[in-house]
């Protein structure tokens, strides 16, 4: 029952944004559009540098619906999302739900026509955003940082695409198949 339970999404989401981080330390810069590099990264972003291929923080979203909620922990009437210096802005669709609960039940979120990304697990804050929100970010961020994900298969995401949650086998299992 539960197996069935998790499978099922009521809708698909939206890009809303799309942000790269060039360096350590330096500030998000908004994009309309990125190339996902399998096993790696964004293209511009330090993620897909050679020291981070092969990592399972690739990219990292954040739900569109949690902006409100941490800026109103805040005190503030809006919150730059670029300040949370996360990959994807993603709306409509429960991203802590797109973790797989099941092995044998892979969960992957397609994102337009060609990008899979596979949810790793939680995006937990670190102390930048104490300095990029003020004091108290940190623990305002807690429960609200995002997803991370690990790119299974490459291409363009533009602000827009589609964001699909569902249950599908992993690329090379259904290569296998054929």
């Amino acid at each position: 029952m539960l197996k069935d339970l998790a499978r099922h999404f009521p809708n698909a989401g939206c890009v809303d944004a799309i942000y790269v981080r060039p360096r350590r330390g330096e500030a998000a810069v908004a994009v309309q559009s990125a190339i996902a590099l399998e096993g790696r990264g964004l293209e511009g972003d330090r993620s897909a540098s050679g020291a981070r291929a092969g990592h399972k923080r690739q990219v990292t979203l954040i739900q569109a619906e949690h902006l409100p909620v941490v800026a109103m922990f805040m005190r503030v009437t809006a919150l730059d999302a670029a300040l949370l210096r996360r990959n994807l802005v993603v709306s409509g669709v429960n991203l802590v739900a797109a973790r797989a609960l099941f092995d044998d039940m892979p969960l992957r979120v397609a994102i337009g026509d060609a990008v899979v990304l596979v949810v790793t697990g939680p995006c937990d804050p670190c102390s930048k955003m104490e300095a990029s929100l003020g004091q108290g970010g940190w623990n305002a961020m807690r429960g609200h940082g995002g997803m991370t994900a690990r790119i299974e298969q490459g291409g363009s995401i533009a602000v827009g695409d589609r964001v699909e949650v569902c249950v599908m086998p992993a690329p090379s299992a259904a290569l296998a198949a054929r």
